[in-house]
């Protein structure tokens, strides 16, 4: 996993695997890592503050070819996040790719996300496909969409089963933190993601802040990753989770909502609101995959 920069200088490029207590899935998606072909590739696993020894068990099997950081506290998502990808800069990546522990990779995912970037500088930020882990063919992410009017960021094409419908790359107005490649430019302008959301929506505001500074961020239906929930509990969140997606929403559209957006914002809030009440009698919010650093209703 740990690859020297060869005689022709391609690009650096550094995954950031993000982990608490998710030992099993960790050492899943590390081993999908082992099949990548791209060169001068290194993996950093950051642990935030695991109790389960997942930390003991990649230094077993990997050893040296995986960098370990161990973090002192569970930091979250976006601050878990953001030491990998210091560590990373600091080491001279020139691209980093975060991605969830709870997934597994295609083997050549990653040449196709770099390659827009080797195309044109504009890009900053390209996102893979990514398919629920069964069946493997349903859709969990295929571009990013938010709607200042409505006050939502959501994924296009979820829970649709792949039958080539979303194909075609394309410029979106986000990438899930699930999985994306950065270019070090986008990072070194625009800054880390924002620690002050307490879950969801720091990608989106990473996306918009990037997109702010000129970059385009583009969807790559070439690369594949699976993301490990199933679509019959995938839509599911606990209490908490639930909680935290309407804070971290109105932080995010109270940032980048103009006045005039606000007009609609509060109908469709309410609305959200009330699908969620929905859910929570149905008993259909529960914890599902708790380990899972990140995810979307």
């Amino acid at each position: 996993m740990q690859r020297e920069r060869g005689a022709d200088a391609t690009p650096s490029i550094a995954i950031i695997v993000l982990n608490w207590n998710g030992r099993d899935l960790t050492l899943d998606c590390l081993r999908s890592l082992e099949g990548i072909t791209t060169p001068n590739l290194r993996t950093v696993l950051v642990d935030n503050a695991s109790s389960d020894g997942t930390v003991e068990a990649v230094r077993r099997r990997y050893g040296a070819r995986v960098t370990t950081i161990q973090n002192a506290e569970n930091l979250g998502f976006a601050a878990g996040n953001n030491v990998g990808i210091r560590r990373a800069l600091d080491d001279g990546a020139d691209f980093v790719l975060l991605l969830n522990n709870d997934t597994v990779v295609a083997e050549n995912f990653v040449d196709h996300l770099l390659a827009p970037m080797l195309e044109t500088s504009a890009i900053g930020i390209t996102a893979p496909k990514i398919y629920y882990a069964e069946p493997e063919k349903q859709i969990w992410f295929a571009g990013g969409e938010i709607s200042m009017w409505r006050g939502i960021a959501k994924h296009t094409g979820i829970r649709e089963m792949d039958r080539g419908q979303y194909d075609t790359a394309h410029d979106i107005d986000y990438a899930t933190g699930c999985a994306f490649l950065a270019r070090r430019a986008v990072f070194e302008k625009v800054g880390d993601l924002d620690p002050g959301y307490r879950a969801y929506f720091e990608d989106a505001d990473f996306c918009v802040r990037a997109r702010q500074a000129g970059f385009r961020i583009r969807y790559v239906p070439a690369a594949h990753v699976w993301h490990r929930i199933s679509a019959s509990t995938g839509g599911q969140l606990s209490r908490r989770k639930a909680s935290r997606k309407l804070a971290s929403s109105r932080r995010f559209f109270g940032r980048y909502a103009k006045p005039y957006h606000w007009i609609t914002i509060p109908f469709f809030f309410v609305c959200d609101v009330v699908r969620i009440a929905g859910l929570v009698l149905a008993g259909r919010i529960r914890d599902t995959n708790p380990h899972t650093p990140s995810s979307s209703v």
